[in-house]
């Protein structure tokens, strides 16, 4: 991604388009959104933080306090923002106890979820060419794969496989899983300042493999649901990839579709 200089005037943003290609217009406001992404790639403003005021902002960029409310607002919009009235606009954060599980969408059948724990299995580094592609990567940089079993009100419920790329979270071990209780999007935030803002999912029924059936307490080949999940964080980079196999037998997924 490329890096601008944090007083350029926008309209530099259209001049970088390779050699020989048209530039593509782009409005205004979506430059100056372009270049508050960019400050959030970089780690300038950190999940939780203020950004400055639409009046900063405005003489940063150099154009009206209009344009940067329009990018701020679309922002917002995205969920990347969060305006607080009369405190002012700050990175949007999973830190909160209600978002640790922002993507997850599977409940118990005859009962409301009361509680949800995660446990640790464990954690290696390996190099794994499939997850690295996937991640954006080359097929020989190092994956982080963890395991782990999430509970719903005290029963086994998931059992998850999830690859990173150790670049990204050098660093990570169990003992910082579990000093954060395995609450995984929150500790991707304060700890390594990355924050997943969607992720794309595919869903089938499979028959549980011998480890995960072992894992959840049930026979092999009890028929699950097999997630398998590609969340990104800003820029659409994808950062995490995560398998999950959800015992259906209590539980089912529930998503809300709004067209």
């Amino acid at each position: 991604m490329l890096k601008i200089a944090s007083l350029m005037k926008p309209v530099a943003i259209l001049r970088s388009q390779p050699s020989g290609e048209p530039p593509a217009f782009q409005p205004l406001y979506r430059q100056i959104k372009a270049l508050i992404t960019q400050s959030l790639v970089t780690g300038e403003w950190r999940p939780g933080e203020p950004i400055p005021s639409e009046i900063e902002l405005a003489g940063r960029y150099r154009v009206s306090q209009g344009t940067v409310r329009k990018a701020v607002s679309e922002l917002a919009e995205e969920r990347v923002l969060v305006r607080q009235q009369g405190k002012g606009t700050f990175v949007a954060s999973y830190a909160e106890e209600r978002s640790q599980f922002p993507f997850l969408r599977i409940n118990p059948d005859s009962e409301p979820m009361r509680d949800l724990t995660a446990e640790l299995l464990s954690l290696e580094r390996v190099r794994d060419p499939v997850s690295a592609r996937l991640l954006g990567l080359t097929s020989s940089a190092g994956v982080f794969v963890l395991k782990r079993i999430l509970k719903i009100n005290d029963r086994a419920a998931c059992y998850e496989e999830i690859r990173l790329p150790a670049a990204r979270f050098k660093g990570l071990t169990a003992g910082v899983v579990e000093h954060h209780e395995c609450m995984l999007y929150s500790m991707y935030e304060t700890r390594f300042g990355v924050r997943m803002l969607q992720a794309e999912e595919r869903v089938k029924a499979v028959p549980a493999p011998r480890e995960v059936a072992a894992a959840l307490h049930r026979t092999p080949g009890t028929p699950m649901l097999q997630i398998e999940r590609v969340a990104f964080t800003y820029g659409h980079e994808p950062s995490e990839v995560r398998r999950c196999y959800c015992d259906s037998q209590e539980h089912h997924y529930r998503n809300a579709i709004t067209g």
